[in-house]
């Protein structure tokens, strides 16, 4: 009888497995889409540890007191150590999900006594070890598993994000502070100079050569640039705050180098590479996601499928048919089940429907991700190239502007040029060697966004 129904079981298993197949299907990136098929394309391309996407952060930032401060943020960052327990638990419930193929075992001794009537008392004992097997047939705990093995790539896809998003976020905040001294030391050393000046003016003055308005405009002009300082000094402890939080301890003050000089070991080629968005940790996730809600949705159509399980209880007992007998006996059982959803309510129907909506929404959220990385890389590109182009400009304006101010300054020495004249040129070499300044920050900021939109950080 026994060898009857497990046959009966088997043939209905292979009639439904003709219509089922697909649910083992491993997932694969869908085809016909031109922004799928591009990603597709850089997966093909072969790794080169040379190229931008592939170089570790070390040989990017060679800077040693940069290099220190990304370490610390790297070691005590409560974000990364919070994107690694989340792999963490990702491998636990991938354990999880694995185990789900091994029969379930469970010992559950009880025992009793009843009397009726006065009648005596009969202890009753069972000692069973029961067993459950759910056969997967029409992978059921398969897609589980792939998706939870998909769930633990997203989560290592995160931490690598994160990690990125905090050595370029160090990188970042560290010229930004370095930046500000620089400007700090440049508007200190143009105060001395208005100093100076305004003491050229007061004996001037006294010589005859001026009057009391020229003196008092430069007086004016000099406590200007001192006012600048004070914002300054603010705006450079707010980022070494910044800093401080990144490496994740109390608001200190970081010794930073002096020069924003920052440049790739690598040529940076005009246009966007294809391993760029391959090598992007946020667009593998968002393939990852895509991937998860593939195997959702297999889950879902398993739901349609019956569900085989072989039990069986073994044990000792003293309860034989409602007899007690002493001294007790070893007993086994054996069952086998299986259930055919014919009508739930539409709740399979249901989700699954939800399941292909999900579905389509991780695939929009992954073309997105794809579209987003070629954008951060077009970007940081044409910003490297702006502001090369404008950091040479403005160096040529401010040679020309420093021997203006020469010229003006000799010609007002003379008698023959104005108070406003000098006035004129000294501050627009000033605006000029700040505006250097920052064309250079804002070269080395733009190399640094290259370098995280291109998937760096390792």
């Amino acid at each position: 009888m026994m060898k009857r129904f497990f046959r009966y079981i088997i043939c209905l298993a292979a009639l439904t497995c003709l219509t089922g197949c697909h649910i083992y299907n491993k997932y694969e990136l869908p085809e016909g889409n031109a922004i799928v098929d591009d990603y597709a394309h850089s997966l093909q391309e072969a790794p080169d540890s040379l190229t931008l996407p592939y170089l570790s952060w070390e040989k990017v930032f060679t800077d040693p007191q940069l290099q220190t401060l990304i370490r610390a943020a790297l070691t005590n960052n409560k974000d990364l150590q919070n994107a690694k327990l989340n792999i963490d638990i990702a491998q636990a419930q991938l354990k999880g999900a694995k185990l789900s193929y091994f029969p379930s075992l469970a010992f559950t001794p009880n025992g009793g006594s009843a009397s009726y009537g006065g009648s005596h008392m009969n202890w009753s004992y069972q000692l069973p070890l029961s067993a459950q097997w759910e056969i997967d047939i029409f992978g059921k705990i398969l897609n589980a598993k792939r998706q939870a093995r998909t769930a633990l790539e997203q989560s290592e896809d995160y931490a690598q994000a994160v990690r990125s998003q905090i050595v370029c976020g160090v990188a970042t905040t560290y010229y930004s502070i370095v930046l500000l001294k620089q400007q700090l030391e440049l508007t200190t050393r143009t105060a001395e100079i208005w100093k100076d000046q305004v003491h050229t003016m007061e004996l001037m003055k006294q010589a005859g050569s001026t009057n009391e308005a020229a003196v008092v405009q430069s007086r004016a002009n000099y406590y200007n640039i001192l006012s600048t300082i004070p914002d300054m000094e603010q705006q450079i402890q707010l980022m070494q705050t910044s800093l401080s939080l990144l490496v994740n301890t109390y608001p200190q003050n970081w010794e930073v180098s002096g020069s924003l000089d920052f440049s790739l070991p690598v040529e940076i080629k005009d246009g966007m590479t294809l391993n760029y968005l391959a090598s992007r940790p946020d667009v593998r996730a968002a393939e990852r996601a895509f991937a998860s809600a593939y195997y959702a949705t297999n889950s879902a159509r398993a739901a349609f499928y019956p569900s085989l399980v072989i039990s069986g209880t073994g044990g000792f007992t003293n309860l034989i048919g409602g007899m007690i007998v002493n001294p007790g006996k070893w007993f086994v059982q054996i069952a086998g089940s299986l259930t055919a959803p014919i009508f739930s309510r539409g709740q399979n129907i249901a989700r699954l429907e939800a399941a292909k909506a999900q579905q389509q929404q991780a695939l929009n959220n992954f073309q997105y991700a794809v579209l987003g990385a070629a954008a951060d890389v077009s970007d940081a590109m044409v910003k490297i190239t702006k502001n090369a182009e404008k950091g040479k400009l403005v160096q040529n304006q401010i040679q020309e502007l420093e021997k203006a101010v020469e010229y003006t300054q000799t010609l007002f020495m003379v008698g023959r040029g104005t108070y406003l004249e000098l006035l004129t040129a000294r501050s627009s070499l000033l605006n000029a060697q700040l505006s250097g300044l920052a064309c250079q920050h804002a070269r080395a900021a733009a190399l640094i966004s290259l370098y995280q939109a291109a998937g760096g950080g390792r």
